[in-house]
């Protein structure tokens, strides 16, 4: 199984998390966003939409779309489940995950940043203030439900993982990529860390990949 992968895609550290949680081994593809590897006829052979993540199994059937991978991996390796056994906490739990995946993840991503800087001139600290916009905003939404509902337990969905869990983190670590905090979503805050102090978790995060910038 091969997945193309880039340190700061936000929608392949999801999968990444969840291969990690189902113990699925995968190669990595690396596919350089910055340098427009997405684009070589390749990799468009790959994925038309020119976009990752995108998992190869080992037969060549391709998959492409986060949320379409978490629910493909959730019913190919059962356990640990992704999602609740009853219909109310899955329609919970998707919903939450699409907070991130389709209601603020697509407005950030480097292809809408480059059409505002084409097509509308907006400059670099435009471009910045329309990502944290966005991020807040996904933000907001949460901590609005997970602070206000019964059904939040230590995770977002009651004492186990699922794949809101997952969509959370990838939001909230893509704020912080992006230079902001979470101290004013103290439920998010929570969440977030109880579930980065999981190895499977931590080790699928953007700044430990190939590729990513050195901090220190």
């Amino acid at each position: 199984m091969k997945l193309y992968t880039y340190w700061r895609s936000l929608a392949t550290f999801r999968v990444r998390i969840a291969l990690n949680l189902k113990g699925v081994s995968y190669e990595p593809v690396y596919v350089d966003l910055d340098a427009g590897d997405q684009r070589t006829p390749e990799f468009k052979g790959v994925n038309p939409q020119m976009v990752i993540p995108a998992l190869i199994e080992d037969d060549g059937n391709v998959l492409f779309q986060s949320m379409a991978i978490l629910e493909y991996l959730n019913e190919l390796h059962p356990e640990p489940p992704l999602l609740p056994a009853d219909a109310r906490g899955r329609a919970r739990v998707r919903a939450l995950s699409l907070i991130a995946v389709a209601d603020s993840h697509p407005l950030i991503v480097p292809r809408v940043r480059n059409h505002l800087a084409a097509t509308l001139d907006v400059d670099e600290d435009g471009r910045l203030a329309w990502v944290r916009h966005w991020f807040s905003a996904g933000l907001d939404a949460y901590e609005g439900h997970l602070a206000r509902d019964a059904a939040t337990g230590s995770y977002v969905h009651g004492e186990r993982i699922t794949m809101a869990d997952i969509c959370l983190v990838s939001h909230a670590v893509g704020h912080q990529v992006f230079k902001g905090n979470l101290e004013a979503y103290p439920t998010v805050k929570r969440i977030v860390e109880l579930c980065l102090r999981d190895e499977r978790f931590a080790k699928a995060q953007p700044r430990l990949q190939p590729g990513a910038p050195q901090t220190h």
